[in-house]
């Protein structure tokens, strides 16, 4: 099968998990405090998986340099995009609804909400997805470890994010909509991961990989362990820590 053909699979597989956390989101009242553990676990996960899949990828490729100015300028961009998007009704989109102050807005309660979420989960997602389709440049094999943390931490975004868009009167169409969305634009994010990114020298790749892990980890800070601290706060420090030697271990395997 055709490398590019792979990356896209496997950027799919990952964004696929999306759907699967707003069916259940959607469909189901989950316990939030099971959105939340889930949520710790996904963050120790992708925590991991940054640390040791992607910027130490980077650092090994071209050193300190472009690993650490690249983590920045992902940290710095995905920040931008975010404090653009939290104020036209997107600064909740993880969060599931329960608490009133927390709450997503209505189409009605601010116009334009819905874009901005929809945007906000394309801000989130197709930094994941693009490292998927990179880590193929690597030897002809993906890196496992980056599908398994991006699947896993897409299961509770979708779960949590759906049960919001839910609470605020959204349709399931809609919900469905955005999520289908996301996951076809993860599976494009992975095939031009690998096809627009391969063609530049190792120095660049491994900026890149670098900016998408620095947009990575300020997504985790973010959005997912606050999210998270919200209900599992007494237990996050050990679920985080739980997920991030599961995917520790798995790289290591």
């Amino acid at each position: 099968m055709a490398e590019v053909v792979q990356a896209g699979l496997w950027g799919l597989l990952a964004g696929s998990a999306l759907l699967v956390g707003a069916a259940l989101g959607f469909g189901l009242r989950v316990p939030q405090k099971v959105i939340a553990t889930v949520m710790a676990f996904g963050a120790g996960v992708l925590l991991s998986a940054v640390s040791f899949e992607l910027v130490g990828e980077a650092y090994d490729q071209a050193g300190l340099a472009p690993a650490a100015i690249g983590s920045l300028a992902g940290a710095v961009a995905y920040t931008a995009g975010n404090v653009w998007l939290a104020r036209r009704g997107a600064r909740h989109r993880k969060r599931s609804g329960q608490e009133p102050t927390q709450a997503q807005p209505s189409e009605s309660e601010q116009g334009g909400s819905g874009t901005a979420l929809a945007l906000g989960a394309l801000l989130d997602g197709v930094p994941e997805s693009a490292v998927i389709g990179v880590s193929l440049l690597d030897g002809g094999a993906v890196s496992l470890v980056t599908v398994a943390a991006v699947f896993i931490s897409n299961v509770p975004e979708g779960l949590s994010s759906s049960a919001g868009m839910r609470n605020a009167g959204r349709s399931k169409g809609y919900v469905f909509g955005v999520w289908g969305a996301i996951a076809a634009a993860s599976t494009l994010s992975a095939v031009l991961g690998y096809t627009v990114i391969g063609a530049f020298s190792p120095a660049v790749i491994a900026a890149v990989t670098a900016v998408a892990a620095g947009a990575i980890l300020a997504m985790i800070a973010d959005t997912m362990i606050p999210e998270a601290f919200q209900d599992a706060h007494l237990a996050i420090g050990l679920i985080t820590v739980s997920g991030f030697l599961v995917s520790f271990a798995l790289s290591h395997a």
